[in-house]
Parts: structure tokens; sequence; C-alpha cells
């Protein structure tokens, strides 16, 4: 049982702290956060320090880290404290659940967070950084790089090339054997069918209210 220091105090890190604790080999010790956002000394019941001093009560020969911050900058954050994690030398660690269909032979990259009733079908590459939220399918042979935050019930179908630093919204739809670009944003819902272009934004059509009040519609 490895002993684990938690990167962030928000949701992603109080969520980290249920899935590692009641799902992994790993053993929580403790939070950091920035000091400037050191609030209190605890939080869940543990520990928690200033990262700029983590490293001499929690040092790195000792203690495993996980970076658990969310999507924000297009990722950027997240991977900006994944760096400064991996320069004091920590090792980081990844949570694959065990209700995960992991069918691939090839392991995930490291910092990577694949939440339950995912789908991974065989051939799948994930690299570093890397979050799958709950109930994806990721077809065979498709490839996810570093630093990509997928959200829930994503179709990503076989042979797609998804580019570091991307976002893709719940319930988009990705067709077979295309290219996401890298910093790509796909919003909730949409439909991709060709090649995404660098920084490209990709919204779908919305829902528009109608006319009628449903107790005019008869079902």
């Amino acid at each position: 049982m490895a002993r684990l220091v938690i990167f962030g105090a928000g949701d992603i890190g109080r969520l980290a702290h249920y899935y590692f604790t009641r799902d992994s080999e790993h053993q929580v010790a403790a939070f950091t956060v920035d000091q400037k956002y050191l609030k209190g000394e605890s939080f869940l019941g543990l520990p928690m320090v200033a990262f700029e001093g983590v490293a001499k009560l929690y040092s790195p020969q000792d203690y495993k880290m996980f970076v658990a911050f969310s999507y924000a900058r297009m990722n950027r954050t997240r991977a900006e404290k994944y760096y400064k994690a991996k320069e004091l030398g920590y090792e980081l660690v990844s949570y694959v659940s065990s209700r995960c269909s992991f069918l691939t032979d090839h392991p995930v990259g490291d910092n990577c967070f694949i939440l339950e009733d995912n789908t991974i079908q065989p051939f799948v590459r994930i690299g570093n950084d890397v979050t799958l939220w709950s109930g994806n399918h990721i077809g065979h042979d498709a490839t996810i790089d570093d630093h990509c935050f997928l959200a829930s019930h994503i179709v990503v179908s076989g042979h797609v090339h998804i580019h570091p630093y991307c976002f893709i919204g719940v319930n988009a739809t990705l067709r077979d054997s295309i290219t996401i670009a890298r910093e790509t944003l796909i919003g909730a819902g949409a439909v991709i069918m060709k090649d995404t272009v660098e920084r490209g934004v990709y919204l779908p059509e919305r829902a528009k209210l109608f006319a009628k009040s449903s107790s005019e519609i008869e079902l």
C-alpha cells in the first residue's frame, strides 16, 4: 500500500479521496494546496499543508502524489500543477476504477483519473494526466494524448486520435478515424464527423423552447 498526497482540495480532490480510499491500494495521507489557497490545517479529517513546503513534510521518497484539478484553462492549470509535482520528485499515480471495462493491453500514463463504467476497448492508448469521467466508450485503437479531459457518456469511435489539451463535453460523439487537434473544445452533445482544427470550438445546436406548454401536448 502506497501513501498518497492529493494536490487539490476542491470537488476533484474530494472525489479523488473517495475513489482512492475505497477502490485502490493507496492510502491517502494528506492534502496539499498552494499557500494562497490554504484556509485551514485539515481537509476531510486529514492534514492539509502548503504545496511550497510539502516535500519537507511528505518526502517524495516516502509518498506519492495525485494532482486533482479540473479542466480549467483547457487543462493547463492541472498540467502546470502536474509538472510542479514532478519537479519536486513525486511519482504521480493513476486511478482506474475496478468498475471500468479496461480491455487494452497498454497501461495508462501517470496522473490519470478513469472512473466507473468506462469501456476502454482493445489497443487503446491513454497518455498522462487524462481524466475520463464516468460512462464513456473509448473505441478500439483510439489514442488520447496528455492533459485531456473527457466528461461523461462520450462515444469515441475506433482509430480516433485526440491530441493534447482537449476538452470534450458530455454526450459528444466522435466518428471513427478522425483527428481531434490540439486544444480542441467540443461542447456537450456535439457530433464530430471530421478532423477538427487546432484550438477550434465546436458547439451543437441547442434545444429551443416550443410554442406550446407540456399540458397542451398529448403523449
